[in-house]
């Protein structure tokens, strides 16, 4: 793992019965790096992401994963260090995975659990240093005047808000986002890719997020690793895509929905 990696990603493979659904498959991401996976449905986005942080297990054999220098995975069994890589890493989930009764300020309190005495949080038993950042970061990404109201009463790119809201309690210095604008409208879906490019750009966040807008991947990450039948078809620069390439990723159907401006 070079100086600058914070993630490794070596010659992993995944099955689910006779699928395989990734295919020894091998990524470094440095520091400060905002890297798009794009490929089409069941290609292995998902799986190589909930891989990285250990929610997956990977088949038995040589693949192996570290963050931040340490274990994750290898070897088909989970590190006992994986916590903390956990730690250091937020997720964000297609949908949301807030807890629909607890209020906004509270689902994004919990990023401070990983910090704090389990029974403390549990009991809404904040310490300050707690509150003022979870305030802090409800009003970074736009929603801190809905603080106080169930989180299930709120639009999805709210709630979407809300989970990058939680991350930066967390204090994360690696965002891995599962699809999280495939739930949302057109506005809120490049609201919340903005948030994630400002936090990479500004904070020096390192993002890795999964895409089926080809679009938003151009647009928004310099880097784009592309993902098919499980294989790692591209990894290179979002400028080094061009058309051609993008069809033979997705199959010849997507030439007709390829959008006006992009590359030919």
């Amino acid at each position: 793992m070079t100086s600058d990696a914070v993630l490794s990603i070596r010659s992993i493979s995944k099955s689910f019965g006779t699928r395989r659904a990734l295919d020894k498959v091998s990524l470094a991401v440095s520091k400060g790096e905002m890297i798009a996976l794009i490929g089409p449905s069941g290609s292995g986005k998902s799986t190589l992401l909930r891989s990285i942080t250990g929610l997956q297990t990977i088949d038995n054999g040589e693949g192996v994963i570290e963050a931040f220098g340490r274990p994750v995975q290898a070897k088909g069994r989970i590190s006992d260090k994986v916590r903390e890589a956990r730690i250091r890493t937020g997720f964000i989930f297609q949908q949301f995975n807030l807890v629909g009764r607890l209020s906004l300020f509270t689902n994004v309190a919990l990023g401070s659990l990983g910090r704090i005495p389990m029974i403390q949080g549990l009991l809404g038993l904040w310490p300050r240093e707690t509150r003022d950042a979870a305030m802090a970061a409800l009003h970074r990404v736009g929603v801190s005047e809905y603080a106080a109201q169930r989180a299930n009463t709120l639009s999805g790119g709210q709630q979407q808000r809300g989970a990058i809201a939680r991350a930066l309690v967390q204090k994360a210095k690696v965002i891995l986002a599962d699809e999280p604008v495939a739930s949302l409208d057109p506005v809120s879906a490049r609201k919340v890719m903005e948030i994630l490019r400002e936090l990479n750009r500004v904070d020096g966040l390192t993002v890795v997020v999964t895409l089926h807008q080809v679009d938003y991947a151009l647009r928004y990450c310099d880097r784009v690793v592309a993902l098919k039948a499980g294989k790692m078809v591209y990894d290179g620069p979002a400028s080094g895509l061009d058309k051609p390439q993008l069809i033979d990723i997705y199959g010849p159907e997507f030439e007709d929905v390829f959008w006006e401006g992009a590359p030919k």
